[in-house]
């Protein structure tokens, strides 16, 4: 108890002191967990024993991280992606693995061990790629969709491989890297396994038929896909009647452990399986439930995983042989770059994406490990191979956030020496307002101008927006919205209202600024991601500014009020009074604000806000008084309290 409870402290403590330094360094969070494993293990000596069963543990959070994927997916959006599935991830595969196969068999390798680590090398790390792609805000990228088709192909091809592998058994074999690590295959008796609860279950399936087998493999799959559809929603109901909220977080890990568990069972992948299960589950209205109850714990476990792969780096097979594990490592990282370039070229991916699918991609898997040691044990590769191979992956996965660093340099790089963009679609169409943007927010803003007979012009350079609405009859036009020869092809000369809805603060007010600046009388209503950035539009010239998420949080807190024993007719009185006030006081502000500098730096600033805030409590008050007079009725007590 004592001694898991110390390494618990290990691990914990190395985590909370590294990460947020490498993220705070811009390094990621992956490379932060690396290094806190590195720190515990090959550096400190703390850590390394217990890591094999704990690394076991950790995986799982592979398989809720693909889960997790698989409920942010609609079953449509899955087949969509068929095409990158089969054609970008299967090319991926097999060019891999042939290549690394033909390197290990030029370097005097039978052709069955040469293939059994080409399969091995050909996967990458989904763990690692998908967290980066994730905290880089990459993954809705056209690099970040193929990036994940591909990994998601990969773990298809890994139960294929682990079928295979089986059929590449060879006797004890030593291989060229024997003399360089002097070991050698265990004899047979040292391995031994150990009896467990479910044993007698996976001996009952391994004993069935080939037939048989395989109609239980395609039971399990429909069985999952059934009770995803049909009994899910009586059962979480009836979990979530007792008001527990324990029993919502173990209803989640129940079915997210008992798809793993039964994939497992058939010989199939759990992470698929739980994938697959994700997707099923998508259109229920216990999604954004099931992702609270299992998202920190995927977070944990990911994180627990990547510090298992650096205190497993093993440094003294490295001072051995230096030159030889770097060159293995780094010639695998080249092998997979060039392969997945070449690929990119072929399926028409743009330069940052392009960079974006060769570089992410370019490690080993966390599978690796998991296809090593079954080969090992199968006798498919030698002792000292399987080492290497293990101690390649985990380099490369070292290296995996410093190749997306590359990739930031090659974007910002690619940005600036970049030709102009392909030419945008003609405009044939003129309206009385221009919307660029059309995602959730320009949608909302299109569809109340549209209902109400007002003809719109929509740009945005999203093709995969534009095709989108254009199925619900919208008429969209792909295109930069903050390209002058697009705004003017669109009648910026002649429309009444302009509206800025696009995602990215920067370009937002870089159209409002042009805006202005080419006509003074046009009104333009903009997009504001925070309150610095309202200040920057109003410096840019614009008339009306919409914070995102503003009117919503005033409507919630009207619902608060509602709640707390305020009349419905209060509750919207203090509401309006709240927002023409506040509206008011931001339009002071802007004229102290600074830009460059903080807010909470600039004195002026910060005491007009004080007094501000506290003349819009006297403005709510004296609302709520004036309302009790006019009515001629006492405060509500518990509106009374509240103020």
């Amino acid at each position: 108890m004592e001694s898991a409870l110390f390494l618990a402290s290990l691990y914990l403590g190395a985590a909370v002191l590294i990460v947020p330094l490498a993220v705070r360094l811009g390094l990621g969070s992956v490379l932060g967990y690396l290094g806190a494993g590195i720190l515990l293990g090959p550096v400190l000596g703390l850590a390394g024993a217990e890591t094999r069963d704990l690394q076991h543990v950790a995986e799982f959070g592979v398989v809720m991280m693909l889960f997790l994927i698989g409920l942010e997916l609609q079953p449509r959006t899955v087949w969509d992606m068929r095409a990158k599935l089969l054609g970008l991830g299967g090319s991926q595969v097999l060019l891999t693995m042939t290549a690394i196969a033909a390197a290990m068999a030029g370097l005097g390798y039978a052709w069955q061990v040469a293939l059994t680590l080409g399969m091995i090398l050909s996967l990458s790390s989904t763990a690692i790629v998908i967290q980066t792609l994730d905290e880089r805000n990459l993954m809705r990228t056209p690099g970040g969709r193929a990036s994940f088709a591909t990994l998601l192909f990969q773990d298809v091809a890994m139960v294929l491989m682990l079928a295979l592998i089986p059929i590449l058994t060879l006797a004890a074999t030593d291989g060229p890297l024997l003399s360089l690590f002097g070991v050698n295959n265990p004899p047979a008796a040292d391995v031994h396994t150990v009896e467990g609860a479910a044993e007698p279950l996976i001996s009952l399936v391994q004993a069935l038929p080939g037939w048989a087998a395989t109609l239980l493999t395609l039971s399990v799959v429909a069985g999952i896909i059934l009770a995803g559809n049909f009994l899910t929603r009586p059962v979480f109901r009836f979990v979530h009647a007792s008001r527990l909220p324990e029993m919502s977080t173990f209803i989640s890990l129940l079915v997210v452990i008992c798809i793993a568990f039964l994939m497992v069972l058939v010989g199939l992948s759990p992470a698929l399986g739980t994938f697959v299960a994700g997707v099923v589950l998508a259109n229920s209205e216990f999604r954004h439930q099931i992702e609270a109850d299992i998202a920190p714990f995927k977070g944990l476990l990911l994180g627990l995983f990547f510090m298992t792969v650096g205190v497993n780096v093993n440094f003294r097979l490295v001072a051995d042989a230096p030159f030889t594990v770097l060159g293995f490592t780094l010639g695998l990282i080249a092998v997979k770059v060039t392969i997945l370039f070449i690929i990119s070229l072929f399926f028409r991916l743009k330069g940052r994406d392009r960079w974006l699918l060769a570089l992410g991609l370019a490690q080993g898997s966390e599978f690796g490990f998991v296809l090593t040691a079954f080969a090992r044990s199968e006798g498919a590769i030698p002792l000292a191979a399987g080492q290497m191979v293990q101690l390649v992956i985990s380099l490369s996965m070292l290296f995996t956030p410093l190749l997306f660093l590359l990739h930031d340099r090659v974007d910002r790089w690619a940005t600036r020496h970049a030709p102009k963009e392909a030419a945008a679609d003609e405009i044939t169409e003129k309206g009385r307002v221009i919307i660029a943007g059309i995602g959730r927010f320009g949608q909302t803003v299109n569809r109340l101008l549209r209902t109400s007979g007002v003809q719109t012009v929509v740009l945005d350079s999203d093709i995969g927006a534009i095709e989108a609405v254009r199925r619900f009859g919208v008429k969209g036009y792909f295109g930069d919205p903050s390209r002058p020869e697009l705004l003017a092809a669109a009648g910026l000369a002649d429309a009444e209202v302009l509206v800025v809805a696009i995602d990215d603060a920067e370009r937002v007010t870089r159209i409002v600024r042009y805006a202005r600046q080419q006509r003074p009388d046009l009104h333009i209503v903009a997009r504001a991601r925070d309150r610095v950035h309202v200040f920057e539009l109003f410096k840019a010239g614009a008339n009306d500014i919409v914070r995102e998420t503003y009117d919503s949080s005033i409507r919630a807190g009207r619902y608060a009020l509602e709640n707390l024993g305020f009349s419905d007719y209060e509750a919207a009185s203090l509401s309006q009074t709240f927002y023409k006030v506040e509206r008011g006081a931001l339009r002071e502000l802007a004229e102290l604000w600074v830009p460059g500098q903080p807010v909470h730096l600039n004195e002026a600033y910060v005491a007009r806000a004080t007094q501000l805030d506290r003349d819009l409590q006297d403005a709510l008050l004296g609302d709520l008084a004036e309302g009790h007079r006019e009515a001629g009725t006492e405060p509500n007590p518990k509106a009374s309290a509240a103020e």
